[in-house]
């Protein structure tokens, strides 16, 4: 395989921490979820970059198939707790939901999977964690 890019991050302090690019373009505060001081956390990072990888895969599958009407993604990234211990034992799910203008939702479910197929964060995690996916009329 040919690399085509690479991204680097680093992380201090974990999920009470910070993250940043090597050099600094990028800096983010990192927060527990639900916290109320003002960050992000690791699922909603996820949720980002699923959704902009995805949606970027659905334009390829959708301009294969000669549609024009533009695509929204939205990404739902859930923590589980599986433990029944101190130790915590959590897994991801992922809930994806798409629009695509000017097509029935049987066609933009056909063109969702289609992209599904084809988006290398669902391939990251195929088989590793539960996705939904799921053509809707609006998000």
């Amino acid at each position: 395989m040919q690399k085509i890019y690479a991204a680097t991050m680093i992380n201090t302090g974990g999920r009470s921490g910070e993250s940043h690019s090597p050099n600094h373009s990028f800096e983010l505060n990192i927060e527990q979820p639900g916290s109320k001081v003002s960050g992000t956390n690791p699922e909603e990072l996820f949720a980002a970059g699923y959704s902009a990888c995805f949606n970027s895969a659905l334009d390829y599958i959708k301009k294969s198939d000669g549609i024009n009407g533009s695509s929204t993604v939205k990404v739902r990234v859930s923590l589980y707790n599986q433990s029944q211990n101190e130790i915590p034992d959590v897994v991801l799910g992922v809930e994806i939901k798409g629009v695509i203008e000017g097509v029935s939702l049987d066609k933009a479910q056909a063109l969702l999977n289609k992209a599904h197929e084809t988006c290398p964060y669902s391939r990251a995690v195929k088989g590793n964690i539960e996705v939904s996916v799921e053509a809707v009329d609006q998000i």
